[in-house]
């Protein structure tokens, strides 16, 4: 698999992540060890998670793997913090304290010294910018992270956090930013990816199959062993079923047709291929799922099917 650097930054990823949101909790052990076998069989470097991912089961079933399935040094080991449910409910807490102490969290959960990429997982009103950024200093001054990033940042925020980092010397720079990204959702083309080429930020899209829709199978109703078949996601999954989204389905579908791919492909590969993506973040609920799109990696689409495709999904 092809690798990317990250932004403006040395850190070489590769042109896909695996994504690790179900870990623990609708991915078992078993599916967990086959995606990752896989994925790292196929050249797949970026694993991504995130402390509030299944209040750390993700992390804690992914630190069982390292060095196991694979190696640590041939991972790049990404996580967030910023966001719990541990109440219960989503609480986030960007302030500098708990920042630092989400982040001793997640690799003694990971069972690692350091991370390659620590984000901060949203942008919050209660904490000063600063406050928050300087926990990423920090992060990486104690050696606890390489590189640091951001996470569902509007245009704005994406701009000012990389500004403030770059305008004394001896902050360390933003090298990412990770959002959602895909033919169904592609708002981040009017700011925030202006924002990130500019700055010099790699750009990790989310549920670059919107939302698992992408792919049809809810063309004809929701599977009932799907995400949005599940109580904490049918309202995730929902909010892309309506009238536009059937329409870039339809769009989507008649395209794999023509050029005898999937949908997941052709969607996956649009994104992939979107100006300045880094690395679009696909997670899959079973093994099966993943293999489908670590498939694309030699795939092109046709200059005037994207064409196509931005005209049915322009906002």
């Amino acid at each position: 698999m092809q690798q990317r650097s990250l932004g403006a930054t040395g850190l070489k990823v590769s042109r896909l992540g695996l994504g690790t949101m179900t870990w623990g909790r609708d991915t078992d052990e078993h599916e967990a060890r086959d995606q990752l076998i896989a994925f790292a069989e196929a050249g797949g470097t970026l694993v991504d998670t995130a402390a509030g991912y299944g209040d750390g089961a993700s992390e804690e079933l992914i630190g069982t793997l390292l060095g196991d399935v694979v190696a640590r040094d041939e991972v790049v080991l990404a996580t967030k913090a910023g966001i719990s449910r541990r109440t219960g409910q989503r609480v986030t807490n960007t302030s500098r304290g708990h920042l630092l102490t989400s982040l001793d969290a997640s690799l003694k959960r990971l069972g690692v010294d350091h991370v390659d990429l620590w984000q901060v997982h949203v942008w919050t009103d209660e904490t000063p910018v600063e406050e928050t950024l300087t926990a990423l200093d920090l992060a990486v001054s104690s050696g606890r992270a390489s590189y640091v990033g951001i996470s569902n940042y509007s245009g704005w925020q994406t701009a000012q956090a990389a500004t403030w980092q770059r305008a004394v010397p001896g902050r360390t720079p933003l090298a990412s930013t990770q959002v959602e990204y895909s033919l169904l959702n592609r708002h981040v083309e009017h700011e925030v990816l202006p924002a990130a080429k500019a700055l010099g930020l790699g750009v990790l899209p989310w549920s670059p199959l919107g939302r698992g829709v992408l792919t049809g199978k809810y063309r004809t109703g929701t599977p009932s062993d799907s995400r949005g078949a599940t109580e904490h996601f049918a309202g995730f999954v929902g909010a892309y079923l309506d009238d536009r989204g059937r329409g870039i389905v339809e769009a989507v579908v008649r395209a794999a047709d023509g050029l005898g791919w999937s949908p997941l492909e052709v969607a996956l590969v649009w994104v992939r291929d979107r100006p300045g993506v880094t690395a679009p973040i696909v997670g899959a609920r079973t093994a099966a799922q993943l293999d489908g799109a670590l498939g694309i990696e030699d795939l092109t689409l046709p200059a005037e099917i994207v064409e196509a495709l931005d005209d049915v999904s322009a906002d």
